[in-house]
């Protein structure tokens, strides 16, 4: 047996064959894993470290061929990773054979990585995957893909709307994949058995992590007669203290210089390191560290009370990017360099930042770039203040004005799944507490409450008038219509005056709002928004210098003749709100055909297979039928809605107008 490690292109290149056995199961790598891959690749090409990116193993056995074959190989574990690059080197193929400044990279891709080009039937192939799989496999290779259907190209169109949305660099990707990617090669001997080989490599039991590399690689660099008490002192109680989370504090302890370091890559990034100085004493530091780190994700072992509340909000914020920064910050608390009213602050400044752009709609992919770098950028901003050289940063970094805020919080769609549960409680819980009780008050056993109910019933038809579906749709998640109760289960879809009952015995004041409103229809919940808009601002405070801004809002829509749709990566010439709402869900329909698919179930009143059940119609590309008798402001808030509610941002869809 064999083992070095290597990249794609000297796996894939050379005359040989890849020949999946019949024990191994077909092709089931599905977006899961696809996404993984992509994120992979896509922070390949955006750093600028030469390193390599380590993504498993390929464990292959020689077999024997007729004299003219070619050699063929056996590939007895990593058929999914090899598989989906052998997908996505097609993708990138097709895509430069259609840019005819690229020919001569389609013909190299073909030529060298996909096709052993002087070999015929079979052999002609680098990698035939098992019997089910290959016929589908062949024609993608040979172009064709019309009538072919499977999880393989479920996989060619996953990449390709990716690369649609995107605008990845097809030479970048395939620098990325070929030379950047590495894998360890595992080459059998002849007399190994390909069955048990492949049986003891996925027998089930519990993989080493990266800590537990980490953990061996310390140990071996400590004299034995210390590794006991080095054990006991330092890695047992670290251990002990952060369980699952010993690997990632690892990652983020890394970044906490400014580096950006992948989950995967976390033994070779510290063995790197560590190489250079005193185990021990990298050892004492990483454990030192980790006792702020236990902190942020545990408040509870926090002993000073408003430092400890304060961890627990940034903790339901699920913002764990901002812990390499904070482990900084934390650090000059110990040390007495800040004190523990600025920490707080510091802390605050990441939770209003981190709102305003929840509530914008503002992409959190980049935040993972953000916090690492802001410790060092912060101090050379202002070295005199942390907290002053945090504002001055974080509001260079898409960190949104008080108009565009405003704007959000009255027509954005803030109730969904996931985080955006937790962050709607949270600024619901903080809307109430800005009320100033003298008594503490419990959240504990209170729900998040539609008002106008989740499920309508005929009174609710009735009172909402002739457009109570669109009125709906539109305001049924919006800030306005929410609150919180501990009788979510008993008001469920009541009307409103029984609902205002309850109200009634209420003791939050987020509910007295509604003894002085008689009825609740669109124009009530809108009024509401912006009342509660004006509150949650004055909470969440600009700490940014200058707060003037401009924005195409929800108001300022009417009026407005809009003249291109920039949406996905692409451009789009339109001539009304009506193109504006058409051109929207055809580029939905064509780049993220199963976040349409949500839209039909969430949006019936907008979206129907059936045009008869709507006023006014137009026909998509896939042949649903939306509903165009909508005004401007309509088609505006149900666009940015359901941006929001297949997890776009706000800069995946911008409107320009005259």
């Amino acid at each position: 047996m064999k083992a070095s490690e290597t990249k794609f292109q000297q796996i894939i290149e050379g005359t040989k064959q890849y020949v999946v056995p019949l024990f191994q199961r077909p092709y089931s790598w599905d977006k899961k894993e696809w996404n993984v891959l992509w994120e992979d690749l896509t922070w390949l090409i955006e750093n600028d470290d030469p390193k390599n990116h380590f993504i498993g193993s390929i464990v292959t056995m020689p077999t024997t061929s007729v004299p003219e074959g070619v050699a063929k190989y056996l590939l007895i574990d990593g058929q999914q990773r090899l598989t989906t690059i052998f997908i996505l080197l097609t993708l990138l193929r097709d895509r430069a054979s259609r840019l005819n400044r690229q020919d001569q990279l389609a013909s190299e891709i073909e030529q060298t990585m996909l096709l052993n080009p002087f070999k015929k039937l079979d052999d002609n192939y680098k990698l035939l995957p098992t019997q089910g799989d290959r016929p589908v496999f062949m024609a993608m290779i040979k172009g064709d893909l019309s009538n072919e259907t499977g999880r393989i190209i479920d996989c060619y169109q996953y990449f390709e709307r990716k690369i649609n949305t995107n605008g990845t660099s097809i030479s970048d990707l395939y620098k990325a994949v070929t030379t950047r990617l590495s894998v360890v090669s595992i080459v059998l001997d002849y007399d190994d058995n390909p069955h048990l080989v492949f049986e003891s490599l996925n027998a089930k039991g519990r993989p080493l992590t990266q800590s537990d590399l980490i953990r061996n690689y310390f140990f071996m660099r400590v004299h034995v007669d210390h590794q006991e008490t080095v054990y006991n002192n330092y890695w047992h109680p670290m251990q002990e203290a952060l369980e699952e989370n010993l690997t990632e504090y690892i990652r983020h302890y890394l970044m906490k210089n400014g580096s950006l370091v992948k989950q995967s890559d976390v033994y070779f990034t510290l063995k790197d390191r560590v190489s250079e100085q005193d185990a021990l004493a990298a050892l004492g530091e990483i454990y030192r560290f980790s006792k702020y780190y236990q902190k942020f994700i545990d408040p509870q072992t926090e002993e000073d009370a408003v430092l400890r509340n304060s961890l627990q909000r940034l903790k339901r914020l699920e913002v764990t990017t901002v812990y390499p920064f904070l482990l900084n910050a934390y650090e000059n608390y110990e040390s007495q360099r800040i004190s523990r009213d600025e920490l707080v602050e510091i802390i605050h400044v990441i939770e209003n930042f981190v709102i305003r752009r929840f509530i914008c709609n503002i992409p959190s992919s980049q935040l993972n770039k953000i916090f690492p770098l802001l410790y060092q950028q912060a101090l050379l901003q202002n070295p005199s203040s942390l907290v002053q050289g945090v504002k001055s940063i974080l509001q260079t970094k898409g960190y949104p004005k008080d108009q565009e805020f405003r704007e959000r919080l009255i027509d954005g769609r803030l109730y969904g799944a996931g985080d955006r549960l937790t962050k709607t409680r949270i600024i619901l819980e903080t809307l109430e507490l800005g009320h100033n009780h003298k008594e503490a008050i419990s959240f504990s056993n209170l729900t998040i409450e539609h008002v106008l109910p989740q499920s309508i019933t005929e009174w609710w038809q009735s009172h909402l008038g002739g457009d109570w579906q669109i009125d709906h749709e539109l305001c049924l998640n919006i800030l306005g219509n929410l609150t919180l109760t501990a009788y979510n289960s008993e008001l469920s879809n009541q009307s409103y005056p029984r609902k205002r009952a309850y109200f009634e015995t209420s003791h939050l004041e987020l509910n007295k709002y509604f003894l002085t409103t008689d009825t609740w229809d669109r124009s009530a919940i809108e009024r509401r928004s912006e009342i509660l808009a004006g509150e949650t601002i004055n909470l969440w405070p600009y700490f940014g210098e200058n707060n003037n801004y401009t924005v195409a809002d929800l108001n300022s829509v009417t009026g407005q003749t809009p003249r291109y749709l920039q949406m996905l990566g692409q451009k789009f010439e339109v001539q009304s709100w009506r193109d504006v709402f058409e051109r929207t869900l055809n580029t939905m329909a064509a780049l993220e055909p199963d976040s349409f698919d949500s839209l039909v179930v969430d949006y019936p009143r907008f979206i129907s297979k059936d045009p008869a059940s709507f006023r006014r119609t137009r026909k998509l590309e896939n042949d649903y039928y939306i509903e165009v008798n909508l005004s401007s402001k309509d088609v505006y808030r149900f666009c940015t809605q359901i941006i929001e509610s297949v997890g776009l941002s706000s800069e995946d869809w911008v409107v320009e107008t005259v």
